[in-house]
């Protein structure tokens, strides 16, 4: 639906929202509680074209509706405002209220733009406190990690992440390529548990060839607690023209690579592990 709030992607969707608590029955208060929108320009903006509830109607309610609409005019409301407040086709406020001097504008459109956003970021910051809260509360929920949590997450990672022998070309090897820093140092710590023995590790950047291949290694040493220097060459990837990348910046820092030396044994012990979790799950289907 193309109109001028097009660019707040936020907007469509909480006009969705809004419509469709309208058509619940909500009245414009309750909306505005419920979508914690407190400006009401936005509030008349998102049910706009949505008739009230039956219930906020009253008996004789085209006379009241009537002197209702004058009385909002004459305190400067818009059309869109009226329609909005009282669920009335604009030919109808039209009709009414015709007669009635224009209202100065209350707002320049910047300034009713200036609001929307303001009123929008509100909500945006609103819904960041409460993810910050839903995220904290689930990680207490998470609580000590045993040793036996931490092998079964480790398996079900390494299955999910890392690589794995095809029947046609078995290739019997652990390794394991991310680029997410927490993933990596709960792979690492995974191989820890099962006395993988450090020097068997093998590190190697994979990035795209125009980064900053220097502070990415210096960035993964870190994560993975070893030197820089252990680093085998980089595996870089070339640059393609045609494709526009959304993992340039600082924060990109490419994949690191995680081989283990002499690995046929855990990569088979690690096909045995996931395939038992399998079975078990299974069972549960049943």
């Amino acid at each position: 639906m193309a109109h001028s709030h097009g660019k707040y992607a936020d907007f469509e969707g909480l006009r969705e929202r809004a419509v469709a608590l309208r058509r619940q029955g909500y009245s414009l208060r309750q909306i505005r509680d419920e979508l914690k929108i407190f400006n009401n320009d936005i509030l008349n903006q998102l049910v706009k074209g949505e008739p009230p509830p039956e219930w906020t109607k009253r008996p004789n309610a085209k006379d009241d509706l009537r002197e209702k609409a004058r009385e909002l005019r004459l305190q400067g409301w818009t059309y869109d405002q009226i329609e909005a407040e009282l669920g009335c086709s604009r030919s109808s406020v039209s009709l009414w209220v015709r007669d009635l001097p224009r209202p100065k504008p209350r707002y320049t459109p910047e300034e009713q733009r200036a609001l929307m956003q303001e009123g929008l970021a509100r909500r945006r910051a609103a819904d960041n406190e409460e993810r910050k809260k839903t995220k904290l509360g689930a990680r207490r929920e998470i609580g000590e990690l045993t040793d036996r949590e931490l092998f079964m997450a480790g398996v079900a990672l390494y299955w999910a992440e890392g690589s794995k022998s095809k029947p046609y070309d078995r290739r019997e090897r652990a390794i394991f390529v991310n680029s997410d820093p927490g993933v990596i140092q709960t792979y690492l710590a995974w191989l820890d548990l099962l006395d993988v023995n450090r020097e068997r590790l093998g590190f190697r950047v994979l990035i795209h060839e125009s980064a900053d291949i220097d502070a990415a290694h210096r960035f993964w040493a870190e994560i993975a607690e070893v030197d820089a220097s252990v680093f085998a060459k980089p595996t870089l990837k070339k640059h393609n023209p045609k494709t526009v990348r959304k993992n340039t910046g600082d924060d990109y820092h490419g994949c690191l690579v995680i081989g283990v030396a002499r690995s046929a044994d855990l990569y088979n012990r690690i096909e045995g592990w996931w395939n038992g979790i399998v079975a078990q799950a299974q069972s549960r289907l049943r």
